[in-house]
């Protein structure tokens, strides 16, 4: 990383290496991983930060850091007032999700199709979990789930156990029709967090 990272972004990176380097169950990984998300996305400096973020809007996410050793990806994702997200999952990875500034809604959502056919999905939503600065929500694989956003701008930072985009793809789920498609997940626009 460079010497001018936002110290509370260096911080949390050091502690994810750490986790990874004396855990090797991927679940205990990412349960202390969002032990330090929570940590991150309440930090004053970093919510501060987030407020000159640019707009993910377009099936985008900020690529903050990318661990080579250790495989893990840290994300960030702007929202826009009263942005509606798509109904996903995120395949066999774990993600953890923290809201940084503004409000969000985390959806969660159950299916219930005998999945025989591969283009179709009957879903549920079973919960919402209003998610302001500081809250994360721990997504297991292949959760169903959504974040939509709330009455105005908001932001979050994402930590995934693994990369995503050009290596699987995510199912994404239209409740309304009643199907489900594959593809990739969002175009990642490298973003660094430095200080200055």
């Amino acid at each position: 990383m460079r010497n001018d990272t936002l110290p509370a972004f260096q911080r949390f990176i050091d502690e994810l290496r750490a986790i990874w380097s004396r855990e090797s169950d991927t679940q205990r990984r990412m349960e202390l991983g969002r032990d330090a998300l929570r940590a991150l996305v309440a930090d004053p400096d970093l919510q501060a930060h987030s407020k000159t973020w640019p707009s993910t809007e377009g099936l985008k996410n900020l690529l903050l850091h990318t661990d080579e050793e250790h495989g893990f990806i840290v994300n960030a994702v702007v929202r826009e007032p009263g942005r509606t997200g798509s109904v996903h999952d995120h395949a066999d990875a774990w993600t953890a999700y923290g809201v940084c500034d503004g409000l969000e809604y985390l959806e969660r959502y159950d299916r219930f199709d005998d999945r025989s056919r591969p283009d179709h999905a009957e879903i549920r939503r079973v919960s919402t979990t209003i998610g302001r600065a500081g809250v994360v929500d721990l997504v297991a694989p292949w959760a169903v789930h959504a974040e939509q956003g709330g009455g105005g701008r908001s932001a979050a930072v994402i930590l995934r156990s693994q990369k995503l985009v050009g290596r699987v793809l995510q199912h994404r789920y239209d409740e309304k029709a009643g199907t489900v498609k594959l593809g990739s997940g969002p175009t990642q626009i490298p973003y660094e967090l430095t200080a200055s």
